[in-house]
Order: C-alpha cells, then structure tokens, then sequence
C-alpha cells in the first residue's frame, strides 16, 4: 500500500504561522525635582550615568529644576531599571535625595 507521501507532487503549499511578535516596551529614565539636590550634581549624574556632554545635561538638568521632571534616556526595562538603581544608588551614597526612576515610554 503506498504511503501518502509517494503521492506527493512537491506543490504542497504550508503557510508558516508567524507569530505576532511586538516590538519589546521601551522605558523612559526620568530624573525628578526635589529642592535640594544641587543643580552640578545633577549635571554630574547625567554626564556620568547617561554618557551626555555638558551641553546636553544642562538641558536636561533645567527640564528636571522648570518642570519637575527630565528625560535621561530611552531603553529597554533591564537597562532603564540598571541606570534608575545606580542613580538612585549614587545620590543616596552623596547625600542626596535625587529620585530617578523609569516609565513607560
């Protein structure tokens, strides 16, 4: 009795399932104003943590002091949490209370 297969003619057509894979969340570092945290610490932070030059970390560091609030950076959630944990990290081992923290971008 002959299989299946012998029948065959190569024509077969198999749709393949892609699965519908998002893109992965991406998350905001976000730094917070508090009064007093100096505005050359913050400036310090986000030179050596966000590896921003002087002229971008000024405006970053005036966003975060006018609005409450700064954008650091744009990453994916290990690397957003690492920076909001050596940040927070950092400020705390200088005594001071600046609060960064991560959202969904």
């Amino acid at each position: 009795m002959p299989h299946s297969h012998d029948h065959d003619d190569g024509n077969l057509l198999l749709d393949t399932a892609r699965p519908k894979v998002k893109p992965p969340k991406r998350y905001q570092v976000v730094l917070l104003n508090d009064d007093f945290t100096p505005m050359d610490f913050v400036v310090e932070v986000l030179v050596q943590f966000f590896g921003m030059d002087e002229a971008k970390a000024n405006v970053v560091m005036l966003a975060v002091h006018h609005e409450g609030k700064g954008i650091c950076g744009v990453y994916s959630r290990e690397v957003a949490e690492m920076k909001v944990n050596q940040v927070n990290r950092y400020s705390r081992q200088h005594q001071y209370p600046l609060m960064c923290q991560l959202e969904v971008a």
